[in-house]
Parts: C-alpha cells; sequence; structure tokens
C-alpha cells in the first residue's frame, strides 16, 4: 500500500507555478488575480477560502477576498458578480458554497462569466469538458487527475466505481476517467443512494472514488485486494479530544481499507490539497487566455 500525497504532489505544482509568476514578473507582465467571495460565516467556508488565499500568496498570485453577510439579498451578491466579471485586473472569480437558502447557487454559477469561472462549474466549461474541449475543470475531480498522473496510476482499461453523483465531483469524475485521455479509458460504473448491491458493485472495482459526505461509508469487505481508493469525502465529526472540538473523518474507513489497497489517499492530506493545487492552475490557465497565452 502507497499513501497519494496530496500534500507534496500539491507542492510542487505549486512550486512550478510560482516559477511561472516569477518569470511574469521579470518580464513585467500581469501575474494571476484570483477573487474569492464569501458569503455569511460558516467555519469549514472559512478554512476553505483561507487556504486558497494562503496558496495564491505562498505562489506569488494577486488574491481579493470579499466577505458578504449571511443575509445579503441574492440581487445584490448577482451584482457584486457582475462587477468582478467586467473588473479587467481580476482573471478568476470563486463563489465559496454552500450558500445561504436564500441565494440560488444555480444563478450563482451561472452569472460568473465562463472566462473567469475557475471552478469549472458554469455550464458553458462543463459542455467543454464533456465534449473534450480545452477548459476550465472542476477543481476537485481536476485534482485527482493530476494526483492519478504524478504517481503514473495505470487507468486504461481498468473498471473505476465513482460513489456519488453531485455536479461538483461525481458526475465530472465519471465523465473524465472515462475519456479518452492518459488519466482516462476507464469502464465506468456510477453509484448513488438509488443503487442496488452497491457493496458487490464496488468489491469488482479497481479504482474506487468515494465522493458522498459520509463518514466511514466505504468499509474492507467493499474493496478487493490491490484497488486504488481515493477517498473525497471530509466531514467534521464532533471529538473532545480535539482542541477544535472536531476530527475530519473520510468516506473511506481508512484504518481497515489500506491494507487491501494498493494507493489511497489519506484524510486529510489527500484529495484536499489537490483541490487547491488544481484551481491555482485553473487561475493561471485564466489570467494566460486573457492575456492571450497559451494554455497550460
Amino acid at each position: 500500500m502507497e499513501l497519494l500525497d496530496g500534500q507534496l504532489v500539491s507542492k510542487t505544482i505549486k512550486e512550478g507555478l510560482k516559477l511561472k509568476v516569477g518569470q511574469l514578473i521579470a518580464e513585467g507582465k500581469k501575474v494571476p488575480h484570483l477573487a474569492a467571495v464569501l458569503v455569511g460565516d460558516n467555519g469549514a467556508s472559512e478554512t476553505y477560502v483561507g487556504a486558497k488565499v494562503k496558496a495564491c500568496a505562498e505562489i506569488g498570485y494577486k488574491s481579493t477576498l470579499l466577505r458578504l453577510e449571511e443575509d445579503i439579498s441574492e440581487s445584490r451578491l448577482l451584482g457584486i458578480i457582475e462587477e468582478l466579471n467586467n473588473d479587467i485586473d481580476v482573471d478568476g472569480i470563486l463563489v465559496q458554497l454552500p450558500l445561504p437558502k436564500h441565494i440560488s447557487d444555480e444563478k450563482v454559477i451561472n452569472t460568473i462569466h465562463p472566462s473567469k469561472d475557475v471552478d469549472g462549474f458554469h455550464p458553458v466549461n462543463v459542455g467543454k469538458m464533456v465534449q473534450g474541449l480545452p477548459t476550465f475543470i472542476s477543481a476537485t475531480p481536476h485534482g485527482i487527475l493530476l494526483l492519478l498522473e504524478h504517481y503514473k496510476i495505470d487507468t486504461k482499461g481498468k473498471h473505476a466505481v465513482v460513489v456519488g453523483r453531485s455536479n461538483i465531483v461525481g458526475r465530472p469524475m465519471s465523465i473524465l476517467l472515462s475519456s479518452n485521455t492518459p488519466t482516462g479509458n476507464c469502464t465506468v460504473t456510477i453509484c448513488h443512494s438509488h443503487t442496488r448491491n452497491l457493496p458487490e458493485i464496488c468489491r469488482e472495482a479497481d479504482i474506487i472514488v468515494a465522493a458522498l459526505g459520509k463518514p466511514g461509508f466505504v468499509k474492507a469487505d467493499m474493496v478487493k485486494k490491490g484497488a486504488v481508493i481515493i477517498d473525497v469525502g471530509i466531514t467534521r465529526v464532533p471529538d473532545a479530544a480535539k482542541k477544535s472540538g472536531f476530527a475530519l473523518k473520510g468516506d473511506v474507513k481508512f484504518d481497515e481499507v489500506a491494507p487491501h489497497s494498493s494507493y489511497i489517499t489519506p484524510v486529510p492530506g489527500g484529495v484536499g490539497p489537490m483541490t487547491i493545487a488544481a484551481l491555482m492552475k485553473n487561475t493561471f490557465m485564466a489570467c494566460e487566455e486573457r492575456s492571450g497565452g497559451s494554455l497550460i
């Protein structure tokens, strides 16, 4: 069993981007600028946005963090996004989800201009991804592909089971793994809450991507020997022994499953850092595109 170390791979990617930014500065060119919008005071969202802003600083990007009140109107939020769309200095926009219940995620995502949608959620970018065209790929699936690529994990002809069908992870992951690419060419089964015989299906998998948000859902008896396990889940579970009062748990029972796997991602330290690395790559790509450069 080998750990798929997202911290290590993410650091490598960020160091490469830092060198590129240094070159831009030396040539007097514009550096990437990411604008993050945080609505309300959700603790998890604060942590995630903070990590993204920190990554920008480490690489040398410019970043703007807009903190908005919980009760901001939907129309006002959409107006702020339009202002960012029209700001020629801003290359990428992300609005941290989830949003308050009175605000439509769909309207917010659709308002971000596709050329600045570094989260890869806009229907235009999703459509391009489905067709295999150059675009912003949703950061978590993109990060997983980068992890598979780094560890040279052979996916061709393998049976991949994706547990979870969200538009953010499950659906795009299933499409990307089945695509005709170096980290694709899998035969993919996508499972969800209505899937019958889910444990049996998982036992047939060469690769399992667990992305359903249920701590410890995937257990040892659901995994065949030598499978590759990608744990996307990250849930705060109360833990009085922790100073924070909670522990982070993945969708996979790590201690049980790890001995059966060939490769496995830890939680934390696996997919999470890769999501941020992919977001940073998307932001650099957005800056290049707006400057008339080439894709990375």
